[in-house]
């Protein structure tokens, strides 16, 4: 199962004794449980700030009074322990494979598996899809994201218009995105909508069930009509059926059932406007196979 693993943030000022100093001398020496090896590696992965840019030079030269910041997280622990080019290239190879699903010179859109960030992060910025894409494409501009367990459809600009185009589109929602979730429990409702604020903003998903495992899950389609952070995970948990493996919103697993392979959430359906056409363009994902899976064998009695 894929574990989002905790990030630690260290901040730390140069002080006169470490002036003149190698970059990553001073984080082995300034970071806890940091090797100057680890601290390299650290710095080819991105996760290093120096007075608030992303800096990768391990020579670097650091000054009195350089602010460093220092993101050591899952990123780290999931890298090849190498340092050079050829252990940065097996990091490349290890990562889960996405499919294309769509490919024109204004937008690409991809199914991703669960287990890939979708963007650079303050942890790094290789190691995501979008990364991975611009290696093969040219310059990527990322428009939205998925959650490192959620698997599904997201769509990328190629070019500024293109970005600034469907940036548009998702800031006023005008836009077609639904989610397939497996939820805790059997839902008493066959359609339900969810009006309740996430993070003081307004949040509306609107829920159609799918199918019921038992009395203990239920299967549902969310209609997202905004587009807040987490907002089917939060939602799902407001009404008492938590998503199963959420391990920030979810509960207890119910019984009888076993533990799914990660968070049961897939961006089943996207809806968009071509940004140069105009054309609509609506694209459907089947449920990952993992999650698949795991369903046929809990509908076994």
């Amino acid at each position: 199962m894929t574990t989002p693993q905790p990030s630690t943030r260290h901040r730390f000022v140069v002080l006169p004794d470490d002036d003149g100093r190698r970059l990553d001398q001073a984080l082995a020496a300034r970071v806890p449980d940091l090797s100057r090896r680890q601290a390299r590696v650290l710095l080819e992965l991105g996760g290093v700030f120096v007075d608030g840019a992303r800096t990768k030079v391990a020579g670097r030269l650091v000054r009195k009074g350089m602010v460093v910041v220092a993101n050591v997280g899952g990123g780290l622990r999931r890298a090849t322990k190498e340092v050079g080019a050829a252990a940065r290239a097996k990091d490349d190879a290890a990562l889960p494979a996405y499919r294309v699903v769509f490919e024109d010179p204004d937008l690409v859109v991809v199914e991703k598996p669960s287990g890939l960030l979708t963007a650079p992060t303050p942890e790094g910025d290789r190691g995501t899809l979008a990364h991975s894409l611009g290696r093969a494409l040219g310059p990527i501009f990322v428009v939205h994201r998925l959650d490192l367990e959620t698997s599904g459809l997201l769509v990328f600009a190629r070019t500024e218009a293109a970005n600034r185009f469907l940036s548009e589109l998702f800031r006023v929602h005008d836009l077609d995105r639904e989610y397939v979730a497996v939820v805790a429990g059997a839902a008493a409702f066959e359609a339900r909508d969810v009006d309740s604020p996430v993070v003081g903003k307004r949040a509306l998903t609107r829920m159609t069930v799918i199918e019921r495992i038992g009395d203990r899950a239920t299967v549902v389609r969310c209609r997202l009509e905004t587009g807040r952070t987490h907002q089917i995970r939060v939602h799902a948990l407001a009404i008492g059926h938590p998503v199963l493996g959420d391990r920030r919103y979810g509960g207890p697993l119910p019984e009888g059932l076993s533990a799914p392979p990660r968070l049961c959430l897939h961006a089943a359906r996207l809806g968009i406007r071509h940004p140069r056409s105009g054309e609509a363009l609506s694209f459907d994902s089947p449920l990952a196979a993992d999650l698949e899976g795991w369903l046929a064998a809990a509908r076994t009695p």
